[in-house]
């Protein structure tokens, strides 16, 4: 599992996670939490997360709140 920070939430169910040292954020999308809903996340939460390589490339899979 990895680590990042909310970076960004729209009001479609979809965000991005920033991740340190990497330049650019990933794409998660609401159907791959996991314990928590899309609503209760706020951008600067902290997150564990898996990365799965997409068509448009890598996402945040698995995704929770850090404890």
């Amino acid at each position: 599992m990895q680590e990042g920070t909310i970076a960004r939430l729209t009001d479609k169910g979809f965000g991005f996670i920033k991740v340190a040292g990497q330049e650019k954020d990933l794409f998660f999308h609401s159907n791959e939490l996991v314990g928590v809903a899309f609503d209760s996340l706020k951008e600067g939460d902290k997150v564990t997360f898996e990365v799965a390589e997409s068509p448009k490339g890598p996402n945040a899979v698995k995704v929770s709140k850090a404890a």
